[in-house]
């Protein structure tokens, strides 16, 4: 097997199936030693990817209870 000179290599068919590896799975890369291995990545469900990104970048100092009030136009 080779490298390309972009750094990709093509994981072979019996191992993509074996790990239920489908085109756009998320991998994780781990070096032990001399050896790489690689896994099928924790999928994330979008809302919590969303949650955990904004989560301590808000500017506005308001409450929880402030906002929902704003929201439902109180």
């Amino acid at each position: 097997m080779l490298i390309t000179s972009k750094g990709q290599i093509t994981i072979p068919k019996k191992y993509r199936e074996a790990l239920g590896l489908l085109p756009h799975t998320h991998i994780e890369f781990e070096c032990i030693g001399n050896e790489l291995h690689i896994k099928k990545a924790k999928q994330i469900v979008r809302g919590k990817r969303m949650v955990e990104t904004m989560t301590g970048k808000s500017t506005v100092s308001m409450s929880t209870d402030e906002i929902m009030k704003l929201i439902r136009g109180e």
